[in-house]
This record gives structure tokens, sequence and C-alpha cells, in this order.
């Protein structure tokens, strides 16, 4: 049932933003036994690996508007299901930056004005990096990660492996580009936190539905092209 399919996102979208947000506005810092940029990069992708076997034969755990658009432009995943799966996916994350918020929220001096684990370029980047160069990082790393995703789940791939491959190249992703825009590569990862921080958050949110989106098509269309046959089970961030 379709229905299955769409609690099975939210559950898994709500798993990865709670992990991966949470262990940066939880974790990332915390006196002496902060787990930084490195543990943050791994909780990403370790919510991917762990989603990916749990619900992966349920829904194909897509757990992002970026892998949903970039599957059904790749052959992979019809496009009649894009936008409820998309709808989902967010639901899943505002009700994880929602609990997040409640938990953070109970530690004297919490401030929405840290960032909240949300996404930003110029002044509002971990780094300070300009708008352009926010956008090619974010349509570079979407791209490449639907790239391992059609080839992971390609029918020719070592079957079993995907969940790992997938998991392991939202890890590097995030050690690349954490600096540059605090990591997208997932529009529904970045309204979750941004509607809690609201201002600035929300009106640099276009970037992280747009240069996902962008990648993601790009990442898919090449791999469909390279590829001698689409069939595979789908998984994702």
């Amino acid at each position: 049932m379709n229905s299955k399919k769409y609690a099975a996102e939210v559950i898994g979208t709500f798993w990865l933003t709670f992990a991966g947000c949470g262990s940066a506005v939880i974790a990332a810092a915390f006196p002496q036994v902060g787990i930084g940029l490195l543990g943050v990069s791994f909780a990403f992708g370790l919510s991917v690996v762990t989603m990916a076997f749990a619900i992966g034969h349920i829904s194909g755990c897509h757990l992002n508007p970026a892998v949903t658009v970039g599957l059904a432009a790749g052959g992979r995943f019809p496009a009649s299901q894009i936008i409820p799966y998309v709808i989902a996916q967010v639901i899943g994350a505002i009700l994880a930056a929602g609990l997040l918020y409640v938990i953070a929220s109970g530690k004297a001096g919490f401030d929405l004005a840290g960032g909240f684990a949300s996404n930003g370029f110029g002044d509002h980047s971990p780094g300070k990096y300009s708008l352009m160069s926010g956008f090619l990082m974010e349509v570079t790393m979407t791209a490449i990660f639907l790239f391992v995703i059609m080839g992971s789940t390609h029918g020719k791939a070592p079957a079993g492996f995907a969940p790992l491959a997938i998991g392991l190249t939202l890890v590097m992703i995030h050690l690349v580009s954490i600096p540059v825009t605090n990591t997208s590569v997932n529009p529904a990862r970045s309204t979750g936190p941004a509607l809690f921080v609201g201002g600035w958050a929300i009106q640099q949110l276009w970037l992280f539905w747009v240069a996902p989106l962008i990648g993601g098509v790009i990442g898919g269309v090449v791999y469909r092209w390279l590829s001698d046959e689409p069939e595979g089970v789908v998984a994702g961030n």
C-alpha cells in the first residue's frame, strides 16, 4: 500500500533529520567530548545506513526530495509518486526539527541564533562562503550522491552493500561541504530547521531546494546514460 510507503518516508526522514541535525545541535561542540565535524558527518551517514536496512524494502528509503526527483530522472521511480514522497519527507523533517527544538531548548542558554543546524551561505555559511560557492557545492555533491545511489542499487552491483555505499558517500559529502553550506543535499532536511530559525534561514532556503534538485537530476540522468540497464532497487538519503 502506498500509505505505508509514505509513512516509512516520514519515519525515515524524521530519523535522518533528528539524528543528523541533533548531532550538530546537541553533540558537536559538547564540552570535552564533542563529536565535531567528523562525528556529525558520520551521524548523517549512519542515519541513512540504518534506515536503508530498516525501510529500504518498504519505500526505497529516499528520505530526500532530491533523491526522489533524481531517481525519477534516472528512470528508477514513477513521476506520479514524486509529490506524495516529497510531502512525506518534508513532514518527517519538520517533526524531527520540532522534537529537537523541544529537547535542545531544555538547556540553559539555548539560542536559535546559533543556527540550529540550518543551511546557509554568505554570512550564514560556517566558513563564510559565497552564494556561488554554496550553489556549486550543493549541485556537485547531490549529483555525485545520486550517481552513487544509482550505481550501488543497479541490478549488476554487488547485492546487499548499497546502504553502506550510500551512507559512506553521505559521510564524505559532509566532510567536504559542512564548512561551505553546513551541508544540505536534501531540501527536506534543510526545511525542518529553517522553519524554526526563521528570518535568514527561510530567506536562504530556496538555494537548498534549487541546487540539490538540479544536482539530483544531473546525477540520475548521467548514470542512466552511462548504464546499460536502469533496473535496480531504490535507496537513498
